[in-house]
């Protein structure tokens, strides 16, 4: 039996907030140690670990949902193609594959907005 397309707003931010979940938690690896970030932090992983750190508890909440899901976005595949294209034209094999899905996820999700259960969404009624 399909899902009903009544929930696809919803479904939207269940996305949203797991997608957010796992990318905050690679700004906190970088700034707080926990899990601890394998290597040294340079002026780049700085710029990443903050788009991670404040874009992912934002699209936590569902706040500024489209812009910050498409700077997002944008850190992702700059991300891919520096540390993970170079190693291989293959996701599966040059271990890029999660950042490739974070990239089209928040893509979609600045296209589509943050769901029913967002602060953007909430805002918007009041």
């Amino acid at each position: 039996m399909p899902i009903p397309a009544s929930w696809s707003a919803r479904l939207l931010s269940v996305l949203r907030i797991v997608a957010g979940l796992g990318f905050l938690q690679h700004g906190v690896s970088k700034f707080f140690g926990l899990p601890p970030f394998p290597y040294p932090l340079n002026p780049m992983l700085y710029a990443a670990g903050t788009i991670e750190l404040v874009g992912g508890a934002l699209l936590v909440i569902g706040l500024f949902t489209r812009p910050v899901a498409f700077i997002a976005s944008g850190m992702c595949a700059v991300g891919y193609f520096i540390a993970h294209f170079p190693n291989g034209f293959f996701p599966a094999a040059n271990g890029g594959e999660a950042i490739m899905l974070y990239c089209f996820v928040f893509l979609h999700l600045a296209a589509a907005g943050g769901g029913a259960w967002s602060a953007d969404a909430a805002t918007k009624k009041a």
